[in-house]
């Protein structure tokens, strides 16, 4: 039997590292960022992520990335990767995401579930997520 997790917390990027891929008509461009960052609340740990960045000319983007998380949720430790997509617009940078299938190492081998985050342009990333681990 899966017990369900309603969680939430939040992570303050520790690194973030943006390369401009190529520049587009109109001054829109596709960049790429690698970000680390420090999980807190009910995801205690770190993370990952490679954002692929598509910006429009007026500097909202669109973007897609996978997110490595290394942590310990409601006592088990281990390690799995979310799939997310979202959207950027100038301010507020908000997004949703999903464990990738059999992602999961070690104590959260069997985590499935998905989530929503938002994170003000320079300040910490908020989020809740409905999450199930198999017994």
């Amino acid at each position: 039997m899966a017990e369900h997790l309603k969680i939430n917390g939040s992570f303050q990027n520790t690194s973030w590292d943006e390369a401009t891929v190529e520049e587009l008509d109109g001054g829109a461009k596709l960049t790429r960022a690698s970000v680390t960052q420090d999980f807190t609340g009910d995801i205690e740990g770190d993370g990952a992520v490679e954002w692929l960045m598509a910006y429009r000319p007026d500097g909202t983007a669109h973007f897609v990335g996978l997110q490595r998380v290394r942590a310990t949720i409601a006592a088990r430790t281990g390690t799995f990767i979310l799939e997310t997509i979202g959207e950027f617009d100038g301010e507020t940078a908000s997004w949703t995401a999903t464990v990738v299938p059999e992602s999961g190492t070690r104590d959260l081998a069997d985590l499935s579930g998905k989530g929503s985050f938002e994170a003000p342009m320079g300040s910490t990333a908020e989020f809740e997520m409905s999450l199930e681990l198999g017994v």
